[in-house]
């Protein structure tokens, strides 16, 4: 994968940098961090997600941002480089289709709000139908049930983590369910020892 600064961090957004004090800085933090794949912790992070961010940009230059979703591990790592997931019926307007056939570049946000951390990939994206998707990559998938209907394939060029500060600090609605049910739980058995405890000395004392 490429250095994240050399692909993102060129004409004004370098002289910008370079007045501000910051060019230099930043050039030798990605240097450091740079990978030539996806580590363990990154495909974690990615196949733990239930939904992301993906932009791409109109044959006039206008940048579109859409939501992806679907249940924990619909998006894949499916090679050191390369990450993919199903596409469901949406609402039959097909810009990110049509857009990245004219041009391919990407670029993706993976939020995980509760612990407040953000993947940022730049990649080229291939978004085919079902029928015409590699079968190589679509056997990773479970199709049969879904409302699947295409492929979206990113080849990853570059990513970097960013920093937690103002990402708001959300709970998933399952994991606080799941907290609750167990603290209900443990409050229902502490009541019925209480209660049976109430009732033995009662009974003594009778």
């Amino acid at each position: 994968m490429e250095d994240y600064s050399n692909l993102m961090f060129r004409g004004q957004v370098a002289e910008i940098q370079k007045a501000e004090g910051f060019y230099d800085r930043h050039k030798a933090s990605y240097q450091r961090r740079t990978q030539s794949a996806l580590n363990p912790d990154d495909v974690a992070f990615i196949q733990s997600r239930q939904s992301i961010y993906i932009a791409s940009v109109s044959p006039d230059g206008w940048p579109y941002v859409q939501h992806r979703g679907g249940p924990t591990g619909f998006l894949k790592a499916i090679g050191p480089t390369r990450i993919a997931c199903l596409d469901y019926v949406g609402n039959r307007q097909f810009l990110t289709m049509g857009h990245v056939a004219e041009d391919p570049r990407v670029s993706l946000f993976l939020m995980d709000y509760m612990r407040r951390a953000r993947m940022k990939i730049q990649g080229r994206a291939n978004l085919v139908r079902l029928a015409d998707a590699d079968p190589d990559v679509l056997k990773h998938f479970p199709t049969e049930g879904t409302p699947a209907e295409r492929l979206l394939v990113v080849d990853v060029v570059a990513m970097d983590w960013n920093c937690p500060k103002y990402i708001p600090s959300f709970v998933p609605v399952d994991v606080a369910n799941a907290a609750t049910e167990s603290y209900a739980a443990e409050l229902q058995a502490e009541n019925d020892a209480l209660k049976a405890k109430l009732a033995e000395l009662e009974a003594g004392s009778g």
